[in-house]
């Protein structure tokens, strides 16, 4: 027998989706602006100019709804009235615990389970920090190199824009050693994040597959089951 349990509200299912699909126009676009890869499927030359400016656009696009809603979800994590996921970060005792106890779970096929699925658990909640975290410098670094192209210190919206940019991302040419540096991070972070969205992926389908709490419908509806004695 089983209990219906609210695990995900309306409002970050949509950041969700919203961060699923500009992961993939962002992913698809980047490669296209780094070398353009399908440039040569295009028969007129003359065209080759607009197809980087789209790429560009819709690349810039993606990144700025991955942005606002990591801004959001950093809101959520302390001030959530759901459940506030700050507190499955805090290095204690019982986290820890959980921490380790699900990722047994997960190398000895669920084996062991010492922990209670039904809700949000510190293994989950570091991953998808590591994630926030990742965005984050993609978000640094990608505004580095768009900057770089505003010499004049000029933009359609004024000259506070380029100063602002400056003023958040420079850094980012000290730390990498330089605009190529920057490039190689920016262009490796996306990999690591690849990686990231392919486990995760792996992981939602094997916890639905051997718990059988419905995990993967949690995206979808906001429910799981959880099994009474």
């Amino acid at each position: 027998m089983y209990e219906k349990i609210k695990r995900m509200s309306a409002t970050m299912r949509i950041i969700h989706w919203i961060n699923a699909f500009s992961i993939v126009i962002a992913v698809i676009t980047g490669l296209y602006i780094a070398n353009p890869y399908y440039q040569a499927l295009i028969a007129e030359p003359a065209a080759y100019k607009y197809i980087m400016a789209y790429n560009r656009f819709f690349h810039f696009i993606a990144a700025i709804f991955l942005d606002v809603t990591a801004i959001i979800i950093a809101y959520l994590y302390f001030f959530s009235r759901f459940e506030k996921p700050y507190k499955k970060l805090i290095p204690n005792a019982q986290n820890i615990r959980e921490f380790w106890e699900v990722f047994l779970n997960l190398i000895t096929l669920n084996r062991r389970k010492n922990f209670d699925s039904s809700h949000l658990d510190s293994f989950n909640v570091v991953w998808f920090t590591i994630l926030h975290l990742m965005l984050l410098l993609m978000l640094f670094t990608g505004f580095q190199m768009y900057v770089v192209g505003l010499e004049s210190g000029l933009s359609a919206i004024g000259s506070w824009w380029p100063w602002l940019l400056h003023i958040a991302t420079d850094w980012t040419l000290y730390v990498f050693g330089g605009l190529a540096g920057v490039r190689i991070v920016h262009h490796l972070t996306m990999w690591l994040i690849l990686s990231w969205v392919i486990f995760h992926i792996y992981y939602q389908v094997w916890r639905t597959i051997f718990w059988k709490e419905g995990d993967i419908g949690i995206v979808f509806g906001g429910y799981k089951y959880k099994k009474i004695q």
